[in-house]
């Protein structure tokens, strides 16, 4: 397994070299933004560890701008930024996984493991369904390039939708992950909010299945 560590603190890099060729990676560094982005691209590389720090380009925007081409390279993104946002940010921006400083050798392994089972499917960033697009960490839904504007429970709603596009889903399923399972709500508040994101997204964008669900069209 071929692994690239971009990382500028070169003692740490370096520890981090020889600790994954003993456990029989080939690894190579890139201390920069810019040298780690090349190296992703063109490199043939199972995964990578990306600091977010990094001199010329931010782990975030390395990631960002992989995943905008449409490269899946497994990332675990590394980081001394241990705020709950910082994490998200880096979620959201396409890493697969965040550890933050100083963290555990043998956690780092194994998470580098649970990538390395699950290889590199297509994650995209943002989602698309035809013409339909939205942006997880922006919260931002457009179609045709035009802003549509949704409360919380539309938008999540859409998002659920979205991720499975030409899927027939049942009320129960949206029931079961759009709302609070604390809540008491029945079949009819779906039909409710699916009637409001039919009027915000086009109403031949989703459709009734008849006795099954519904169904988000291409």
């Amino acid at each position: 397994m071929r692994l690239l560590v971009v990382e500028d603190e070169a003692r740490l890099a370096g520890a981090l070299q020889r600790g994954l060729q003993a456990e029989g990676f080939a690894v190579d560094i890139a201390p920069t933004g810019p040298q780690g982005l090349d190296a992703a691209r063109h490199g043939g590389y199972d995964a990578m560890i990306l600091d977010v720090m990094l001199p010329g380009l931010s782990g975030y925007e390395v990631v960002r701008r992989l995943r905008a081409e449409d490269h899946w390279l497994p990332v675990l993104m590394l980081s001394a930024k241990d705020g709950e946002y910082d994490q998200a940010d880096g979620l959201d921006c396409g890493a697969d996984d965040y550890l933050t400083k100083p963290f555990s050798y043998v956690v780092l392994l194994a998470r580098l493991r649970a990538l390395l089972r699950r290889g590199a499917p297509e994650r995209p960033t943002v989602l698309t369904a035809g013409d339909l697009t939205l942006d997880p960490a922006r919260r931002l839904v457009t179609r045709a390039g035009a802003e549509i504007t949704l409360t919380a429970r539309e938008y999540a709603l859409l998002n659920y939708l979205m991720r499975r596009p030409g899927e027939v889903i049942s009320k129960t399923e949206l029931l079961d992950h759009v709302w609070d399972a604390s809540l008491e709500t029945g079949p009819n508040v779906v039909e409710v909010y699916v009637g409001y994101l039919r009027r915000k997204i086009g109403r031949d964008r989703l459709e009734t299945v008849r006795g099954a669900g519904y169904r988000l069209t291409p």
